[in-house]
């Protein structure tokens, strides 16, 4: 399956490691990583185990931060819309395609 990233959603990430790397250290930016990584991976083969959020959308939370991917899967491809911290509005990257 391919994956691709929003490109919103690849800010997002980047944000994320850069501010567990100012913030906690080259390892715990290294660990979320590799999460948001297993995730990805995970999802992409088995598609359904994120909880539906509206049309087309998934989300699935990441273990040991506060984040959820939302994603959504067409015909062969996965695309990581959001990466939303847990604390964020829940419409935040609602309108991403």
């Amino acid at each position: 399956m391919k994956i691709s990233v929003h490109p919103a959603a690849e800010k997002e990430l980047t944000d994320a490691v850069r501010f567990y790397r100012r913030e906690a250290g080259q390892a715990v930016a290294a660990r979320f990583l590799s999460e948001v990584e297993r995730v990805v991976t995970l999802l992409s083969r088995f598609t359904e185990l994120g909880s539906p959020t509206g049309e087309f959308r998934r989300s699935y939370p990441l273990t040991g931060f506060p984040y959820s991917l939302i994603y959504r899967i067409d015909l062969d491809c996965f695309t990581l819309l959001v990466l939303r911290h847990q604390s964020r509005d829940p419409s935040h990257g609602q309108q991403r395609r």
